[in-house]
């Protein structure tokens, strides 16, 4: 199977990219015009947020792998004591 060229990509996915942005700027605002939006500076959830958003402008790292980065930004390090799940 032939990859999508550059141009087929972004036709098929520009309109839903920028949704999302579009969503990602709205939450934000919402976070800083809340009340007690100052509480919400601190909050580590947010600061990975726009750690998130950092890495998506890098240009300074390889394209092909924003969203490996970004997910593991926001992933736990595996840990060798964590229990395999109940097998049914």
């Amino acid at each position: 199977m032939t990859p999508l060229t550059a141009k087929t990509a972004l036709d098929r996915s520009y309109l839903e990219t920028r949704c999302k942005l579009i969503e990602i700027a709205a939450n934000l605002d919402r976070i800083e015009r809340g009340a007690e939006a100052g509480a919400a500076v601190s909050d580590p959830r947010l600061k990975l947020i726009r750690e998130g958003l950092a890495l998506l402008n890098r240009t300074d790292i390889s394209t092909a792998d924003r969203a490996e980065r970004v997910q593991k930004l926001f992933s736990q390090e595996y840990e060798q004591t964590w229990s395999a799940p109940n097998a049914k």
